[in-house]
Protein backbone atom coordinates (compact mmCIF):
# COMPACT_ATOMS: atom_id res chain seq x y z
CA UNK A 1 0.00 0.00 0.00
CA UNK A 2 1.36 3.00 -0.68
CA UNK A 3 2.28 5.78 1.70
CA UNK A 4 2.69 9.53 2.86
CA UNK A 5 5.37 10.64 5.22
CA UNK A 6 3.65 13.62 6.86
CA UNK A 7 6.01 16.15 9.36
CA UNK A 8 4.34 18.02 12.13
CA UNK A 9 5.29 20.35 14.71
CA UNK A 10 6.43 19.49 18.11
CA UNK A 11 3.10 21.08 19.44
CA UNK A 12 1.18 18.87 16.95
CA UNK A 13 3.03 15.71 17.09
CA UNK A 14 2.14 16.04 21.30
CA UNK A 15 -1.55 16.33 21.03
CA UNK A 16 -1.69 14.48 18.50
CA UNK A 17 -0.43 11.46 20.72
CA UNK A 18 -2.33 12.14 23.59
CA UNK A 19 -5.61 12.25 21.52
CA UNK A 20 -4.95 8.93 20.38
CA UNK A 21 -3.82 8.16 23.91
CA UNK A 22 -7.47 8.97 24.99
CA UNK A 23 -9.17 7.45 21.93
CA UNK A 24 -7.24 4.27 22.53
CA UNK A 25 -6.00 3.97 18.78
CA UNK A 26 -2.73 4.62 17.23
CA UNK A 27 -1.80 7.91 15.92
CA UNK A 28 -1.39 6.06 12.41
CA UNK A 29 -4.95 5.26 12.48
CA UNK A 30 -5.64 8.81 14.17
CA UNK A 31 -4.06 10.30 11.49
CA UNK A 32 -5.66 7.93 8.58
CA UNK A 33 -9.26 8.08 10.11
CA UNK A 34 -9.22 11.95 9.92
CA UNK A 35 -7.68 11.84 6.52
CA UNK A 36 -10.66 9.73 5.46
CA UNK A 37 -13.64 11.83 6.56
CA UNK A 38 -11.84 14.56 4.72
CA UNK A 39 -12.20 13.27 1.66
CA UNK A 40 -15.39 11.86 2.18
CA UNK A 41 -16.27 15.43 3.15
CA UNK A 42 -14.88 16.83 0.17
CA UNK A 43 -16.72 13.95 -2.36
CA UNK A 44 -19.78 14.70 -0.06
CA UNK A 45 -19.47 18.76 -1.18
CA UNK A 46 -18.60 17.95 -5.04
CA UNK A 47 -21.15 16.32 -5.08
CA UNK A 48 -23.81 18.74 -3.46
CA UNK A 49 -22.30 21.07 -5.28
CA UNK A 50 -22.98 19.03 -8.84
CA UNK A 51 -27.03 18.03 -7.42
CA UNK A 52 -27.13 21.93 -7.13
CA UNK A 53 -26.21 22.95 -10.40
CA UNK A 54 -28.62 20.45 -12.31
CA UNK A 55 -31.29 21.89 -10.10
CA UNK A 56 -30.85 25.37 -10.58
CA UNK A 57 -29.82 24.47 -14.46
CA UNK A 58 -33.38 22.87 -14.43
CA UNK A 59 -35.08 25.60 -12.75
CA UNK A 60 -33.22 28.51 -14.18
CA UNK A 61 -36.47 30.27 -15.95
CA UNK A 62 -38.23 30.09 -12.92
CA UNK A 63 -34.86 31.59 -10.57
CA UNK A 64 -34.83 34.61 -13.19
CA UNK A 65 -38.76 35.34 -12.52
CA UNK A 66 -38.43 35.14 -9.02
CA UNK A 67 -34.94 37.22 -9.20
CA UNK A 68 -35.05 39.17 -12.01
CA UNK A 69 -32.57 41.69 -9.99
CA UNK A 70 -30.37 39.02 -10.47
CA UNK A 71 -30.15 38.50 -14.01
CA UNK A 72 -27.16 39.88 -15.88
CA UNK A 73 -27.98 42.43 -18.02
CA UNK A 74 -27.05 42.36 -21.74
CA UNK A 75 -24.38 44.83 -22.97
CA UNK A 76 -25.63 47.35 -25.47
CA UNK A 77 -24.28 47.54 -28.54
CA UNK A 78 -21.89 50.47 -29.75
CA UNK A 79 -21.51 51.45 -25.97
CA UNK A 80 -17.96 52.74 -24.37
CA UNK A 81 -17.51 52.10 -20.76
Amino acid sequence: MPALNVEFSDRELEDLRQIAKERGTSMKALVREAAAADIARHRALQEGAEAFRRFFASHADEFAAAFPEDEPHPRSEGRVA
